[in-house]
């Protein structure tokens, strides 16, 4: 089997598996983060080298207080625990996306994180928390504009972008849940040859075997690169 060296995952449809089993929104948020942290488990035993995980876009602050709320509290939970686990496995964390508008609290806890692990360069598992794909280029923009630099390449724009540190930052595979098909511009500019698989099923309902049955069809395709 080909195993993607950096797997992106869009994990949707937690709300939908609450509605659709008559339970509140937030423990489908719940059940969601649980079957994740399964996936992660399983990916990186299987040899993937870097998972990536869209959390929080910069278009879900439109959702309701009491929701976002919800999940500032559940992500800093999340947070404390997986340090623990990626700290005993050597996983390094990294957050893509803004650090100006998440809760204080949440960021402190991420940059702890990121710091306690960034000497670790065999696994790497990213959140990407506020972030979006035009708002990671723009502000990549804003950042090379107050350089002297005149000439970009594409090797150039790379070290500007939130996946500047990763050894691999263009995901090989991207796995979106919920039956949606549409990227809704996760890792716009890195995504550009990744391979695409969209899973009918919700986020909660996604197993490990499900992961095994994508990197399956992945390992079916053949990778051209516009050659």
């Amino acid at each position: 089997m080909t195993i993607p060296n950096h797997l992106a995952i869009i994990p949707d449809g937690n709300r939908r598996w609450a509605r659709k089993n008559k339970l509140p929104v937030f423990y489908g948020h719940q059940k969601g983060f649980q079957a994740l942290k399964k996936i992660i488990r399983k990916g990186f035993k299987m040899g993937i080298k870097i998972i990536t995980i869209w959390g929080f876009s910069t278009e879900n602050w439109q959702r309701s207080k009491q929701e976002v709320s919800h999940l500032m509290r559940l992500f800093k939970k999340i947070v404390d625990n997986y340090l623990k686990e990626a700290l005993k496995k050597q996983i390094r964390l990294v957050h893509l996306g803004r650090k100006d508008r998440l809760d204080k609290i949440l960021i402190e806890k991420i940059t702890q994180a990121e710091n306690q692990t960034k000497k670790f360069d065999k696994n790497f598992l990213c959140c990407a928390l506020d972030y979006g794909g035009q708002d990671e280029i723009i502000r990549a923009i804003n950042k090379l504009i107050s350089t002297n630099i005149k000439s970009i390449t594409k090797e150039t724009f790379n070290q500007f972008l939130d996946t500047r540190d990763l050894p691999y930052p263009y995901p090989d595979l991207i796995i979106r849940t919920s039956g949606e098909q549409r990227l809704s511009g996760f890792l716009t500019w890195q995504s550009g040859y990744a391979e695409l698989i969209f899973v009918k099923k919700y986020l909660p309902d996604f197993t490990e075997k499900d992961l095994e049955n994508c990197l399956i069809e992945y390992s079916k395709r053949k990778r051209r690169f516009g050659q």
